[in-house]
């Protein structure tokens, strides 16, 4: 499973188990701020979020986007992944 820019709803997906698990954005050009990332109840403490960031930064290096994570967990996500910070704006 892979994550999907889902643009007409301003929002990076994954689904897993019939679930999604989703990380809002505000776009300028190419510049990305996340403000929220959510997961199912039924998909928590599974590690599905930290498969959705680890997609989004996939998409962030094909693309060229810059990120900026407001929301905390992706934040707390961005400072225990170094190897991501590369894509940070």
């Amino acid at each position: 499973m892979s994550v999907i820019d889902n643009k007409s709803r301003n929002r990076f997906e994954l689904e897993e188990n019939g679930e999604t698990a989703f990380a809002n954005y505000h776009r300028n050009g190419l510049h990305v701020v996340i403000p929220h990332v959510e997961s199912p109840v039924a998909l928590r403490g599974k590690g599905t979020a930290g498969r959705l960031m680890e997609g989004i930064v996939e998409i962030a290096r094909a693309e060229g986007l810059r990120i900026t994570p407001t929301c905390s967990y992706a934040f707390t996500w961005f400072h225990r992944h170094p190897q991501a910070q590369d894509v940070m704006g």
